[in-house]
Order: C-alpha cells, then sequence, then structure tokens
C-alpha cells in the first residue's frame, strides 16, 4: 500500500513516516517502475509499534537500539518503568508541597517562598520539569498561514508589477513569453498554499514535527 493509506490506517503524518525512515527505523520496499514507497503489512505493524512505544515515552534512542537488537523490550520496558516511578515520586514531592501550602493558609503575598523554591530547585536539577512549555495549535496555524500570506504577497505583488508594464507600457514583451513568467511565479503561490494546507494537518494531528520531540 502507498503512504496516504498507510498514514490514515496508523494515524501518523506522512512527516513522521519519512522521519522514521531518514533514521533508519523503517525500510519500506520500492516500486522498481515508479520508485514509489511500497508498505507491507510488516511495515504497518513496526509503524504501530513505534507509535506506541512513543506514546509509552520511549526516547528514539532506545528505539534505535531495539531496532538494531542492541536492546530487549523487556529491558526497555522495565528502564521506562523505573522513570515513571521516579516521576511519580517527584510528583508526590509536588503535591506534598501543594498540601503544605493549603494547610499552612499561607497567601500569595506572605508565602514562605524560600523553602517551595528551593525543593522545586532540587527537582528541576534532577531533570524534572512540572510545566509544559507549549505552543498552542492555534497559534501555529496562525503562523504557518501568517508566513504563507506573506510570502504569497510578494509573489503576487511582483506578478502585479509585471502585469501593470505590460498592459499599460508601448513596449510589451511577447505574449507567450509574460505567459510563461507568469506561470512561473503562480507557481510558488500554488505550491504555498497546498504546503499551508499539509502544515495545518499536522498541527492537528500533533504530529506537526517528530523531530522536535526527541
Amino acid at each position: 500500500m502507498l503512504i496516504n493509506e498507510v498514514e490514515h490506517i496508523v494515524g501518523l503524518s506522512k512527516k513522521s513516516i519519512r522521519y522514521y525512515e531518514e533514521i533508519g527505523l523503517l525500510t519500506p520496499k520500492r516500486n522498481q517502475d515508479n520508485d514509489y514507497r511500497i508498505y507491507q503489512d510488516m511495515d504497518i505493524k513496526k509503524l504501530k509499534t513505534i507509535k506506541f512505544l512513543r506514546e509509552l515515552g520511549v526516547p528514539i534512542g532506545e528505539l534505535k537500539a531495539l531496532n538494531e537488537k542492541k536492546l530487549s523490550l523487556s529491558e526497555c520496558m522495565k528502564d521506562r518503568m523505573k522513570k515513571i516511578e521516579k516521576e511519580k515520586e517527584n510528583y508526590q514531592k509536588v503535591i506534598t508541597m501543594c498540601n503544605a501550602i493549603i494547610d499552612s493558609n499561607e497567601t500569595y503575598e506572605d508565602i514562605d517562598i524560600n523553602t517551595y523554591f528551593e525543593g522545586m530547585n532540587r527537582l528541576r536539577k534532577e531533570g524534572f520539569i512540572l510545566k509544559e512549555v507549549k505552543t498552542s495549535k492555534m497559534k501555529k496555524i496562525l503562523g504557518a498561514i501568517v508566513s504563507s500570506c506573506v510570502f504569497s504577497f510578494l509573489f503576487l505583488c511582483l506578478i502585479g508589477i509585471i502585469s501593470y508594464f505590460q498592459l499599460v507600457e508601448s513596449e510589451k514583451i511577447p505574449w507567450v513569453v509574460y505567459g510563461i513568467i507568469l506561470l512561473i511565479l503562480f507557481i510558488p503561490v500554488f505550491g504555498m498554499g497546498k504546503n499551508l494546507v499539509s502544515r495545518i494537518i499536522e498541527i492537528n494531528k500533533g504530529e506537526e514535527d517528530e523531530a522536535s520531540k526527541y
């Protein structure tokens, strides 16, 4: 099957699937006639496995080790459980901190911040970060729309300037050449529109940039 079908079955974007191919986790066969990737049942199974393990929090480095048989799945799961237990301990420390604040009846103005500040610093030094710094989907979509509109506007302005001189000036370039120039300039505008649609789909799926997650 082709990548469009795989994207629908597994629930990963094309960008994610190709990323996994680039780093060697997936090696689909190629159609000798057109060089298209041909995904088989074993590729679908591997992608589902990769997605499942990523959702468990298994890092790419360990996925590579699993793929190269340098790490067993059992060892990988034991390591993940240890990390989850450590995360649970850290979350419990945060809960204890929150309860202490509640029991002390402290206010925003008179909180004994030094005690809690030092406690949170110790957690941070251990690699624990409670807050998630994420850009909302809407902001990402808006940014993609703005950037596409800006570049499209510049190309359209160029088309407008060329068309103005072609229609107003007495010395004109051949109409065939004018048409070819317009076609060349419209291709990037069309491409940006197509890429914008793909980008919005990727953002909504949460798979807009796999590499940034690792």
